[in-house]
């Protein structure tokens, strides 16, 4: 047993020994050739310089066209990630400020009729003020009652401005009605599904919000308009009324100062009808403004002022129809009086409005004629001082009673022989209308002659 296993340890071992030679020779060798650190005694051979990884000795031009392109495409791929980036977050800005818009707003019209009523509170006192100090620098006039298209103008200035408030009035009205008052909605919000009043939006306190600045808005604009009505009123009052384009100016009052007219057909009627413009500048306790009589009479027909009111007689002082309260110094008004004998009714117009009317006044009177018309006088105040040759009445020589003289301003003198209709009368009275333009047949204002005595003088 023994001598069967001795010849194959033997042979193990060999195989053992030969392996270990093996593999001591493989270490040696490769070491040997790969070792190029050594430090010899003698010169320092230069190191070979390995070639660079990816180098080409030669490029064609087709390499650097496609080099130029790698890189064109690389900067363009920048460029479009930088841009989307930014796209991005202003997108995103944009959305975050739409929907605080939304949130804000959304749930009614408050903020923004609040904004569009600050906007057109400003714009409107801005012209307001602007016309305003205009018109009290005198700018925009030359002299008073000199140009009737300079009034004309003047007018559709102070017009234009007065409709532009309006109008402003009234689209906030709009404005305010379309937020509130759509039918079917409650306060005229949207209210589409899915849609939310913002916090602190309920509708009540909307509503109370744009009401308080609606009233606010019209507190800042109710002076304004009074004041630039107050201001066309004024511009009005300067001058001619009813497209008049002349009018007599009675310059103070003084015993020679009146103006005679002569009608153009005699004064033989049993009813009439005498209207005219006035602008007083003081008044007594009787200023005559037209008169009508004969040396027989010299009340057959009379046009006065006492102070503010205004008097109608027919036939003398004992019918009398009279009106408190309808005359003010300086201001334009339109006066007519009309009579009739069948029964006696005599009424008294200003403005266009029939302030007072009385039956049974010189009922069946007939007015004679060859008696003289005045402006401004009567005839039973003539001649208080004669002359030298002791005819007081031809000439009119020692003058009228200034006392009853009238100061101020006429036109638009014209008598009728009937009694006109309310119609009629509230035509004449328009001071922007044609009232000039509409004559009577006895008097006729620019027709029939008129002659001024005195200081009297036609202006336009």
């Amino acid at each position: 047993m023994f001598r069967w296993r001795l010849p194959q340890a033997v042979c193990l071992l060999s195989v053992c020994a030969c392996l270990a030679l093996a593999y001591n020779d493989n270490i040696e060798v490769d070491y040997g050739d790969s070792y190029y650190n050594e430090i010899t005694d003698g010169e320092t051979p230069e190191p070979t310089p390995s070639p660079a990884p990816c180098s080409s000795t030669d490029l064609t031009k087709w390499d650097k066209i496609f080099s130029m392109l790698e890189n064109s495409q690389m900067r363009e791929n920048m460029l479009l990630q930088y841009a989307d980036d930014i796209v991005r977050v202003e997108m995103g800005s944009l959305r975050g400020e739409m929907l605080r818009f939304v949130a804000q707003y959304g749930g009614s019209c408050g903020a923004a009729v609040e904004t569009a009523g600050r906007r057109m509170a400003v714009q409107l006192e801005s012209r307001l003020r602007e016309t305003l100090e205009r018109f009290k620098l005198g700018d925009l006039t030359s002299a008073a009652g000199n140009s009737v298209g300079n009034t004309n103008h003047l007018e559709a200035t102070l017009q234009q401005l007065l409709s532009t408030a309006r109008t402003q009035a009234s689209r906030l009205a709009k404005l305010e009605s379309s937020c509130f008052g759509i039918p079917g909605s409650e306060m005229g919000m949207n209210t589409k599904p899915g849609f939310q009043l913002p916090v602190g939006g309920a509708p009540g306190h909307r509503q109370q919000e744009v009401t308080s600045q609606g009233t606010t808005l019209d507190r800042v604009l109710a002076p304004l308009r009074a004041e630039l009505e107050e201001v066309l009123k004024s511009s009005k009052q300067k001058y001619l009324p009813a497209g008049c384009e002349m009018a007599l100016l009675f310059p103070m009052r003084s015993r020679r100062i009146y103006t005679a007219v002569f009608p153009d057909v005699p004064l033989s009627v049993s009813s009439f009808t005498v209207c005219l413009w006035v602008k007083p500048t003081t008044t007594s306790n009787k200023t005559v403004l037209l008169s009508y009589g004969s040396r027989k009479n010299p009340y057959e027909i009379q046009l006065l002022l006492a102070h503010t009111a205004a008097l109608f007689t027919i036939g003398g002082e004992a019918h009398l129809v009279e009106a408190q309260g309808v005359v003010s110094m300086g201001e334009w008004i339109h006066l007519c009086g009309a009579w009739s004998s069948d029964q006696g009714l005599a009424t008294l117009w200003a403005g266009g409005k029939k302030v007072t009317s009385t039956p049974g006044v010189a009922e069946g009177h007939i007015l004679p004629d060859g008696g003289s018309l005045q402006l401004g006088q009567e005839r039973s105040g003539c001649c208080l001082l004669t002359s030298s040759s002791g005819t007081g009445m031809a000439g009119f020589e020692g003058g009228f009673d200034p006392k009853l003289a009238f100061a101020g301003k006429m036109t638009g003198v014209n008598m009728w022989d009937r009694v006109l209709s309310e119609e009629e009368i509230s035509l004449l009275a328009l001071s922007g209308g044609q009232g000039c333009q509409k004559r009577g047949n006895m008097v006729a204002w620019g027709v029939t002659e008129m002659i001024p005595h005195g200081g009297a003088q036609f202006i336009n």
